[in-house]
């Protein structure tokens, strides 16, 4: 399990129960660490773009979320066979080959990005909880930093538990947005037209894909998912390694695919009741949550939207705090307890609460930094994984670098237009 999280005793005993339950249960007991990568594709930024996506452009941003998610699919597939074929995570492996000054100049850029990242999160649940109670936003972050506090402390008790949880939570999250969906009733010709055929009506069209794509993937949930997969099951041999790979990649599609599922639900929503109705302007999630009530009038779509927003900002906020001590841990060979990481990526979002900050803003600005940390995760990823003294058998074929190098390019350009396009303004 993940030597981060619990000491030896812990991840002995979590070790052999997943060694058994794979035993009993087969392809079940691999079942966790895709599904909490999830987490990061349906946080509160992708809230925020999916629904002005949809307000904006109805259906035609569509096929924009189903390309995101298919290369959501590779990179958390990388990050999965790195940490079963070298029984390392990323950071590890950056540290053990790369010179000490780079290794720390790695450490810095991730743990500013796993802040900004813990940022977004952290101010997406303290809103649900102030469109659902009435709570003011501080009243609503030092909640949501006890929550996730205590949930953190599940892993104690075996870190499959905290999958589980967080899976449940991931799961209500899309059972919401499917709900969501059925009772706002989109247009099937428009939706399939929108999800098939990719196009863009304009430049601002052009600069909100590059956000859906650009948020879909998170530098913290890369570094994570490879430790969540580094040391899950003990590895007899390479034929043994190759068939556990096998279920890694299964997990991925299902993982990703609930994601998906919500990040199209959650666009097709907005199309059919913000865009088909006029509403070109919806931009915020506060809007969407006021808005969806009297649209649809139905009292529970907006209740259900700030329920999901909720569930989906703590579960991030609880999986930023586990990337942000496998960052620490694997970059530095350094830890510090839980309540003290969680105390520092808090100390942000409460400024920016006393501050007075316009949580759009916020969310926005820990979007631009997220940027800046993704070259440093994909690129040394894909070099990784195409390296067979590095890999063994687990290594890349040709055709798996190509289309991941020909994404990693993609992202990091689309990156690179949404950072230049937000500092300059065009």
């Amino acid at each position: 399990m993940l030597s981060t999280f619990s000491d030896s005793a812990v991840r002995e005993q979590a070790a052999s129960t997943l060694n058994g339950k794979a035993q009993r249960w087969g392809w079940t007991a691999f079942f966790g660490p895709a599904l909490i990568a999830a987490v990061a594709y349906i946080d509160p930024g992708n809230f925020a773009t999916n629904i002005e996506a949809g307000s904006r452009y109805g259906y035609t941003l569509l096929w924009v979320v189903l390309v995101a998610n298919l290369m959501a699919m590779l990179i958390q597939t990388l990050s999965a066979r790195l940490g079963l074929a070298t029984g390392r995570n990323l950071p590890q492996v950056i540290r053990a080959r790369y010179p000490r000054p780079v290794v720390w100049c790695f450490w810095i850029q991730a743990e500013i990005v796993a802040i900004a990242t813990d940022l977004a999160e952290f101010l997406g649940a303290a809103l649900a909880f102030n469109l659902l109670f009435g709570l003011s936003l501080m009243e609503g972050a030092l909640l949501t930093g006890a929550i996730t506090y205590l949930a953190l402390h599940l892993y104690r008790y075996g870190f499959r538990l905290m999958e589980i949880v967080i899976g449940a939570m991931i799961l209500a999250v899309a059972c919401g947005f499917i709900l969501e969906l059925v009772l706002s009733q989109p247009q099937p010709a428009p939706l399939l037209k929108g999800l098939l055929i990719p196009g863009f009506p304009d430049g601002y069209s052009l600069y909100l894909a590059a956000g859906i794509l650009g948020a879909t993937v998170m530098p913290h949930v890369i570094y994570l998912h490879s430790a969540l997969s580094q040391q899950r099951i003990q590895v007899k041999d390479d034929a043994h390694r190759m068939r556990l790979m096998r279920y890694y990649r299964l997990d991925v599609i299902i993982g990703m695919a609930i994601a998906g599922v919500v990040n199209l639900s959650m666009l097709a929503m907005a199309a059919a009741v913000f865009h088909a109705n006029g509403r070109l302007d919806v931009a915020t999630i506060s809007d969407s949550y006021k808005l969806l009530a009297p649209m649809l009038g139905q009292v529970t779509a907006s209740h259900v939207f700030g329920a999901a927003l909720l569930l989906a900002g703590l579960s991030s906020s609880i999986v930023g705090t586990l990337s942000g001590q496998v960052i620490m841990q694997g970059f530095v060979a350094f830890t510090i307890p839980l309540w003290l990481r969680r105390l520092v990526t808090m100390l942000p979002a409460l400024v920016i609460i006393m501050l007075g900050v316009s949580e759009q803003k916020a969310l926005v600005g820990s979007q631009v930094i997220l940027s800046f940390g993704i070259p440093f995760a994909l690129i040394p990823l894909l070099f990784f994984t195409a390296n067979r003294r590095i890999m063994g058998n687990l290594v890349n074929h040709k055709s798996v670098t190509v289309v991941g190098g020909i994404v990693c390019t993609l992202i990091v350009l689309l990156n690179a237009y949404v950072l230049f396009s937000t500092f300059t303004g065009h």
